[in-house]
């Protein structure tokens, strides 16, 4: 997670991006057949996701029950000491909608007595704890269920390093991790997403009170716009000071985007031998010449 930024919002809108205007109807072919295909490759029929009863995770419920069908996925609620228990609710809502089956495992027997041993004002440490322990669970679920964790982070929380490495960023599958949080929601409406979880504040719900656009100090609207801008049209910091952006937002923005890049890879081999991991040896191609084995 991100350090908490105690500055009220960036007030600057920046100009209006059209592209981020998502197709929506292609967007939900392609992730349906990315994950069918992402499963059945691997030899798996079945997907475990982490509920939150959020928007994110509510889509991805959505996705994967039209793609597998219901009956092939589990859905996981997780609440800590200090959720929302609107959270356990839209959970519950997003459930009973899609038709999945819901389990609900509370994480903290596991989380409070290593959390009692950290200072009360360590709220990042607390949330990374927290987003660590509901992925213990996920996996467990997953061996128990023959099943691969489908991910839910999307393609603003990854750049922006907003994610916790080993938790929440964790998975086999990551279907939304190409559409920004702005094109989330649309896709959301598309597919048919109740509006009150569309509209509900994004939280992790790590902490009491705890919203993302209040702890990043900016609202995913105006970040999606600079972004896209920095990232998929790589523009330059002159043009978007003239296009309107804040120039302070700017400088935070990339510098969080370059800082968390190692959350984005896997971990780096040194390279010893001819056929490394991750460097030569990580093309598709490559199992082809093994099929009659």
């Amino acid at each position: 997670m991100t350090q908490r930024n105690t500055t009220s919002p960036v007030a600057a809108r920046g100009p209006e991006i059209t592209n981020l205007r998502l197709g929506c109807e292609p967007a939900r072919r392609i992730i349906i057949r990315f994950l069918q295909d992402g499963l059945r490759r691997h030899g798996f029929q079945r997907a475990v996701i982490g509920l939150s009863g959020g928007l994110d995770s509510s889509l991805v419920v959505f996705l994967t029950a039209a793609a597998l069908g219901a009956e092939n996925v589990l859905a996981v609620a997780m609440p800590a000491s200090a959720s929302d228990p609107a959270s356990l609710a839209g959970a519950e809502s997003i459930a009973a909608t899609t038709g999945v089956r819901l389990e609900t495992i509370s994480i903290s027997p596991m989380a409070d007595p290593y959390l009692r041993s950290l200072p009360a004002r360590a709220r990042v440490r607390t949330g990374n704890v927290l987003a660590r322990l509901r992925m213990v669970v996920l996996y467990d679920l997953s061996a128990r269920q023959e099943a691969l964790v489908v991910g839910t982070s999307n393609k603003t929380e990854l750049l922006l390093g907003y994610t916790t490495q080993f938790g929440d960023s964790a998975c086999a599958l990551m279907p939304m991790g190409d559409l920004y949080k702005t094109q989330v929601r649309q896709l959301a409406r598309h597919m048919g997403v109740p509006e009150a979880i569309i509209r509900r504040p994004p939280s992790a719900d790590l902490w009491e009170g705890q919203t993302d656009e209040e702890e990043l100090g900016f609202t995913y609207d105006l970040v999606d716009r600079l972004l896209f801008r920095m990232v998929d049209e790589r523009i330059g910091p002159d043009r978007l000071l003239m296009e309107g952006f804040d120039p302070a937002l700017i400088l935070r923005v990339r510098d969080m985007v370059r800082r968390s890049q190692y959350k984005r890879c896997t971990p780096p081999i040194a390279k010893i031998s001819h056929r490394t991991i991750g460097i030569d040896f990580r093309y598709p191609r490559d199992w082809d010449s093994w099929a009659g084995d």
